[in-house]
């Protein structure tokens, strides 16, 4: 038997919940973990005395119980787990493991036996159900009745308002009410908040953002009490989970937070964390309202009677003593501005996110806290307004999703190396690796096959560009796509220096109507024939079988040499699956592993460019799938582009004589306009006679593209 026993998916019962953590056994101590609130709950070897074995809705549970009288309970074990247990107990902590059954009965009478914090309903010896009595918020007495009040739980779909005991009156002794006996062993250990006694400490008009408003915060030996002009709270110290310092990102103030579970109620508004605003320059001096040797004994040094000092120091001071939790502060994160926060927003709130050392806080609309070890993965999306910022995204392991959008592009590079030294999942890391050239050791997401992917399509397309034989497609779609060349080309009216973009304009500004509406009409028929023309070009693409094969990149090579040593280290693995694994592979071999099969595919390219030489030497894929039609067609197309070239640059010239001869040029759209609107019946005149030469025009196209090839090259 080893030296600790751990189990997962145990259950602890909370105010009608059921959490679920881990627990673990040694011979130390015994230490459950919640996996919802993080809280751990540790029971030192030397005070367990009781260990009980019972059967319950959830498999079976342990129930122990500790020499201060309190009662752990933890569900979720199996059948087998019985004799592990007990034999771990009775070798480490010389406590036997008894087996004890609960009473099925169904009856509504029986013994009521008060153990410990809780309250036990007997029937035959045999408990029926048990009731911690912290969980009890009011206890109300009758005549022969005594009625339980219970704190509700709001995680729970259905909770217990109320229970209603009869206690028949005593006639052994009439000297002590028995319904007055049993209120009162229900209320010294039930969870009632009554301030009864001075408070230790009072600290007047403190500012609170959660809840709203300015409160005077008293501090009792067992509560906190929150009064405020319209609300009061009540808070017990069993309830605070954790203490956090946070210094604001002005440095001239102090957020002070405190970690509520369960929350603080007003109405159905629940208030999960108590956040108080400090102002740095703010002094404070207190005295404690007990005696030097009461605060000696019960703070054991951690206070004194008297203090001084900046007031979020005394608050945080006397709330850690009394709480008897770490106040957590920011780690050695800091930001682009050296600030230990980062601006953001979140639900359209603008507040600050800090990077603790082992999660995430916000604050303070609505604050959340994130532990790392709850947080799936993490994201780094691009803002959807601007591109100076972008969006953090953290998602869960139970499914929710945090987005903190508009933080400023300059704080990625801090955040990201913070995330990538926590080591948290990360879907999108590529992105940050085409930044900085960071590898890629901690990924586990689905999106990293798709890196693998890229590159392999990109060394293809660097091959399929330098092979590509069609210099003239390539050409034309530069000259389309390229919006730099275009606004070159494009001439503006208003522009006094501005050169002929195109064929319209090659002719002189004296030109009439005619002659640029005939230009006008070539240049379409350009943009027509060019649409026409690209089936026969997208047959060209037709692969040669009688050509060599393009050479494969390095990632290929290499995937294709280790694809069967992927295969046997994973039997059972799919092909996508051997993509992704191969991928992660990839990235991390080392470079000088990567230049051995670098080098292997230049030797390969290099053999491929000497093969497609020799193969289009000896005349291999001429006149594949081009038929002689096309050929001629392809032939006037680049004698027509020729032209256009050399009409653009002496249209070009023209205009610059102009231009340089005359400061009051206007072009030849401006003359169009100025005279079309002097006169609207010569317009429609013009408008006629262009539609009369473009049809014309139209059916000397048709005639020529009609006329065979054979009788072309004849009449040449």
């Amino acid at each position: 038997m080893g030296d600790t026993l751990e189990f997962s998916d145990i259950y602890q019962e909370f105010k009608g919940s059921w959490n679920d953590g881990r627990l673990r056994i040694s011979k130390q101590n015994v230490v459950y973990k919640s996996t919802k609130t993080g809280k751990v709950d540790s029971i030192s070897a030397g005070d367990i005395n009781l260990a009980q074995w019972r059967r319950v809705c959830l498999g079976h549970g342990i129930k122990l119980g500790t020499t201060s009288g309190q009662i752990y309970k933890y569900d979720g074990f199996r059948d087998t787990d019985f004799e592990k247990i007990s034999e771990f107990f009775k070798a480490n902590y010389k406590v036997e493991l008894t087996e004890k059954d609960l009473c099925v009965k169904g009856w509504n009478w029986g013994t009521a036996k008060f153990s410990g914090p809780q309250l036990s309903f007997e029937v035959n010896d045999n408990s029926a159900f048990e009731i911690p009595l912290s969980n009890v918020s009011q206890c109300a007495t009758g005549k022969n009745e005594v009625t339980l009040e219970f704190h509700q739980n709001d995680d729970t779909e259905v909770s217990l308002m109320e229970v209603r005991f009869y206690v028949p009156p005593s006639q052994s002794d009439e000297r002590q009410d028995p319904v007055e006996a049993f209120a009162q062993n229900v209320l010294c250990k039930a969870d009632v908040i009554q301030a009864t006694g001075d408070a230790v400490c009072i600290f007047k008009e403190l500012q609170c953002l959660t809840p709203r408003g300015r409160y005077d915060i008293r501090i009792y030996p067992s509560f906190l009490h929150l009064h405020g002009k319209t609300f009061d709270y009540k808070i017990p110290y069993t309830t605070v989970l954790r203490l956090f310092l946070l210094p604001h990102k002005d440095q001239r103030q102090m957020f002070f937070v405190i970690s509520l579970d369960p929350p603080i109620k007003q109405g159905q508004t629940r208030y999960h964390f108590l956040i108080l605003l400090f102002s740095k320059e703010e002094e404070l001096s207190l005295t404690l309202n007990m005696s030097e040797e009461d605060v000696e004994r019960r703070f054991e040094g951690k206070l004194s009677k008297n203090m001084s000092g900046s007031l979020y120091e005394m608050v945080s001071r006397v709330m850690k003593s009394l709480v008897n939790r770490k106040i957590t502060v920011p780690g050695n994160f800091q930001g682009h501005s050296g600030a230990q926060c980062i601006t953001c927003s979140y639900k359209a709130s603008s507040g600050l996110l800090y990077p603790l050392e082992r999660g995430f806080i916000y604050v303070h609309k609505p604050p959340v806290h994130l532990r790392f070890e709850e947080i799936s993965c993490v994201n780094f999306a691009r803002g959807t307004t601007t591109t100076r910022s972008f969006d953090f995204e953290i998602e869960t392991k139970q499914g929710s999703q945090y987005t903190f959008s508009s933080i400023e592009r300059e704080e990625y590079g801090k955040l990201f190396d913070f995330v990538n030294a926590k080591k948290l999942n990360i879907k999108n890391r590529g992105f940050k690796e085409g930044m900085k050239g960071n590898k890629d050791e901690y990924s586990d997401s689905d999106d990293d096959q798709h890196d693998a992917y890229l590159e392999r399509m990109k060394a293809e397309g660097k091959i399929r560009e330098e092979g590509n034989e069609s210099e003239e497609s390539d050409g034309e779609s530069d000259e389309s796509f390229n919006p730099g060349e275009e606004d070159d080309d494009i001439a503006e009216e208003y522009d006094s220096n501005a050169s002929a973009s195109d064929s319209s304009e090659d002719g002189d500004g004296d030109s009439d109507d005619d002659e640029g509406g005939k230009k006008k009409k070539v240049k379409k028929e350009k943009v027509v024939k060019e649409k026409k023309e690209r089936k026969p070009r997208r047959e060209k693409k037709q692969k040669d079988p009688g050509a060599p094969k393009r050479p494969m990149s390095a990632y290929m090579l290499w995937l294709n040499a280790s694809r069967e040593r992927i295969k046997s280290e994973n039997p059972g693995i799919s092909i996508t699956e051997i993509s992704k694994k191969a991928g992660e592979m990839w990235r991390q071999i080392e470079k000088e592993d990567k230049e051995e099969w670098e080098a292997k595919a230049g030797e390969a390219k290099k053999q491929y460019e000497k093969a497609k030489n020799e193969y289009k030497e000896s005349g291999g894929g001429v006149g594949l799938g081009v038929s002689p039609s096309s050929s001629k067609k392809e032939s006037k197309k680049s004698g027509g582009k020729k032209d256009e070239k050399k009409r653009k640059s002496t249209g070009g010239e023209k205009e610059k004589e102009r231009s340089g001869g005359n400061d009051s040029f206007k072009s030849r759209e401006f003359i169009e306009t100025s005279e079309d609107s002097s006169d609207s019946d010569n317009k429609s005149k013009s408008k006629s006679k262009r539609k009369k030469k473009k049809k014309e025009s139209e059916e000397e196209e048709e005639e020529a593209a009609s006329t065979p090839a054979s009788s072309e090259e004849e009449s040449d």
